[in-house]
């Protein structure tokens, strides 16, 4: 098996834990962003020089175009790859009542559309190899929508049900496919939803943070390292029976199975 991995997002947030994670796991990264990493903070990873297995490519997924050329000429180049790890920023937060048609147009087109794409190139390898491991990083909102993500809300279960109907033509070639459902995680992301919330309901930010951390049983906020565990064993042959599900890492706050 080539332990070979494209990540999406893979320079900041989870994308970057996911990326430092399978580094220190023996893989080749290419992370996918619309901007450049630091590059000094993928050149060792738990003591080992990794930096030869770490290359960036700046594209932004919501070129459906440029994804497309950019990413069969990568598979064509530097393939194959044996990993593929769908993670997109999310839509901005706000109420579905004022969302904007071209949002919706937009989000699809970042998430659903590039995920194609990218499934579109890779796949044909990990044929070849009779190994693959695609996992979405998407959110617990698939399974309980979330306030004020009115956009993401209906996004999110998009790409839950394409990758559960891609998990089942794709089992029989050894590919797994599966979600992985990162809870309120410690990355801008999350910042930026409290902060919007805080704006909207008229409090302050640290009431809000204490809202949410009492809605999760664990008491407290994901570190994305946790998230990016979690992708390390799906990824990984131990997972071999494991596909099309979605995996809610939340601290127990989804309340729905």
């Amino acid at each position: 098996m080539h332990k070979k991995a494209i990540i999406c997002g893979g320079s900041q947030g989870i994308g970057k834990a996911i990326s430092l994670e399978l580094l220190s796991k023996g893989y080749s990264v290419l992370a996918i962003s619309r901007s450049e990493p630091d590059l000094k903070d993928f050149k060792t990873v738990e003591g080992v020089n990794t930096e030869n297995r770490f290359r960036h490519l700046q594209i932004d997924l919501n070129s459906s175009s440029l994804v497309s050329s950019a990413i069969q000429e990568e598979c064509r180049l530097n393939g194959p790859y044996s990993v593929l790890i769908n993670n997109s920023g999310g839509p901005l937060p706000g109420s579905i009542m004022q969302a904007t048609p071209d949002a919706f147009r937009k989000a699809f087109e970042q998430h659903v559309i590039a995920n194609q794409i990218l499934v579109q190139a890779v796949v044909p390898s990990m044929k070849s190899q009779c190994f693959g491991r695609i996992i979405n990083i998407i959110s617990t909102s698939v399974k309980q929508p979330l306030p004020g993500l009115g956009v993401s809300n209906t996004i999110r279960a998009a790409v839950a049900n394409w990758s559960k109907t891609l998990s089942r033509e794709l089992a029989p070639f050894g590919i797994t496919v599966n979600n992985v459902l990162p809870g309120a995680t410690l990355t801008s992301r999350l910042k930026q939803i409290i902060e919007n919330k805080a704006n909207t309901e008229q409090k302050s930010v640290s009431a809000i943070e204490a809202e949410m951390l009492s809605e999760i049983p664990t008491g407290r906020f994901a570190k994305p390292e946790e998230i990016a565990s979690v992708v390390s064993f799906l990824c990984s042959e131990a997972a071999s029976y494991i596909t099309g599900i979605n995996l809610p890492v939340d601290g127990g706050r989804t309340l729905s199975l």
